[in-house]
């Protein structure tokens, strides 16, 4: 951020637009800006410094965000009507300024679950995993019945049991690439440490077997683990029957668990943001950055994911890649989205939403840039694909997809304990196991929405709150919620619909 007043905001001397900080109307004069306003202007929204020819590429953030559609006067808007993608190229530069970041003097902890295999559950739940859409509503009828009963009622240390369903399973080839991301992604969940057990259903007849997903050793360490087929057990009834005497045994060994002193370098943060708007790269996204690497200094790791919405931003991040191989690992999962959009008929710019634009945003580009900012400043120690299993700490990169939901799903099945998302329209949505803090861009929207949103970084703009402080504000945040303490998400019992698993391939 280089230069604020009450209206507008410069974020880098080579920029030549503003950010309006409020509402403005024809005839009033922006900071930065010598020429009234023509028209009205929202906040979040951009303004030209000064005369844009058409043809001209648009800067913001000191980046290059698009390529003017005609010329533009100083004081005009800057949006979709004037503003496009154009023709860019980016040099990557691998590695060329991994920076490594020093290493927090104080140690610090937080009380989790430590589980057989040495990984740290921030939650106690028990898991009911589906192998297929078909098992889905037994799943469900599991869970309600033993709620009904009261099951948990005798053990305390149980935070919930959670049905995880999805619309997959089957009709789908058992040898490309969407089954694999599927069979990662199950696995994942059934390895969760916010997971003290899990009861693994399915119908019995689908292409994601469950012999498959077993194996020949179990895939969890401790042992907690049930698992059994609809059509074996013999139907519905006996199905849902089954599974309340496997879930008691269950909560008998979950119960077991207690939150002890583990240190912060065991919580894994996957990092998202949805609902975009125009603040989002000044507030919410750069103070996470910070947040991010504080947690990286304490041994921790970080997710950025959403590939589709780092686009014209990869470059920043190759560059702090800790080798070429890494650097190239992203610009193969970039080139991989290239052709993927093509091969279905969509395009990598189709990004923003009508969501973000109304919020401020106008291109992919500028939408990444401001994105990208999640990750801070720590080099990027490792790439890996949707949902398999991140074992290098620091901060790293999930390939996934923009839809908020599904990306969220991969971070979890690879191993986030704690989910942050950042917001500027306002997202409402929770991710069990694991726990979602979600953090306001702007304080109008947190007024609206104070029920949803953990912390406003609004007032980053509105009161003058450094990002550094923002920053450890939300570090402090992602340890008390590790601890025990709930998000709001958390509050109103969301997280019960927003598994999601990337579904790649034919449908057949």
């Amino acid at each position: 951020m280089l230069k604020s007043h009450a209206n507008a905001i410069l974020l880098h001397a080579d920029d030549n637009v503003v950010i309006a900080l409020q509402d403005l109307k024809a005839g009033d004069t922006a900071a930065f800006v010598d020429a009234d306003l023509p028209g009205q202007i929202m906040r979040g929204h951009k303004i030209a410094r000064r005369p844009i020819g058409a043809g001209e590429m648009v800067v913001r953030y000191g980046q290059i965000i698009g390529q003017a559609k005609q010329d533009i006067a100083p004081g005009e808007h800057v949006h979709v009507h004037n503003l496009g993608m154009g023709e860019h190229s980016r040099d990557y530069g691998h590695a060329e300024a991994s920076v490594p970041l020093e290493p927090a003097t104080e140690e610090r902890s937080f009380q989790g679950y430590v589980r057989a295999n040495g990984k740290v559950g921030t939650r106690n739940y028990i898991g009911i995993l589906t192998s297929v859409n078909c098992s889905g509503s037994v799943a469900k009828f599991i869970a309600e019945a033993a709620e009904r009963k009261g099951l948990l009622n005798d053990f305390p240390n149980v935070d919930g049991i959670v049905p995880i369903v999805h619309g997959t399973g089957c009709g789908m080839s058992a040898k490309d690439e969407g089954y694999a991301t599927l069979f990662r992604t199950l696995s994942g969940y059934a390895q969760h440490p916010n997971f003290a057990a899990i009861l693994l259903i399915g119908l019995g007849c689908e292409v994601m077997q469950i012999a498959d997903l077993v194996g020949e050793r179990k895939i969890r360490s401790d042992g907690d683990l049930r698992y059994m087929t609809i059509q074996q057990t013999g139907g519905t009834r006996k199905t849902i029957e089954a599974g309340l005497r496997e879930l008691r045994d269950l909560a008998e060994l979950a119960n077991r668990a207690e939150r002890s002193a583990a240190p912060v370098s065991e919580i894994m943060v996957g990092m998202q943001c949805g609902g975009s708007d125009g603040y989002s790269g000044i507030t919410a996204n750069p103070a996470l950055g910070i947040a991010s690497d504080l947690l990286v200094r304490h041994g921790g790791t970080t997710i950025l994911s959403e590939t589709s919405e780092i686009y014209g931003a990869e470059h920043l991040l190759t560059r702090r890649a800790v080798s070429v191989d890494v650097g190239k690992k992203l610009i193969d999962r970039v080139r991989w989205w290239e052709d993927y959009t093509a091969r279905n008929g969509g395009e990598m710019d189709n990004n923003p939403s009508p969501g973000n634009k109304r919020g401020g945003l106008t291109t992919i580009l500028e939408k990444s840039l401001g994105a990208a900012a999640k990750g801070g400043a720590a080099p990027l120690t490792e790439v890996y694909k949707f949902a398999e299993p991140v074992t290098q700490k620091g901060f790293v990169f999930m390939d996934s997809p923009g839809f908020d939901p599904c990306s969220v799903t991969g971070q979890i099945a690879s191993g986030s304990n704690i989910i942050v998302f950042t917001t500027g329209r306002g997202s409402v949505s929770g991710y069990m196991p694991t726990p979602c803090i979600k953090l306001a861009t702007n304080s109008e929207m947190y007024a609206r929405m104070s029920e949803d949103m953990d912390i406003n970084c609004g007032d980053v703009v509105s009161e003058g709150v450094s990002l550094e402080e923002k920053g450890r504000q939300i570090f402090e945040k992602i340890i008390s919620v590790a601890s025990g303490e709930q998000s709001k998400s958390e509050e109103l019992g969301y997280g019960g619909v927003e598994f999601v698993p990337w579904q790649i391939g034919a449908v057949m």
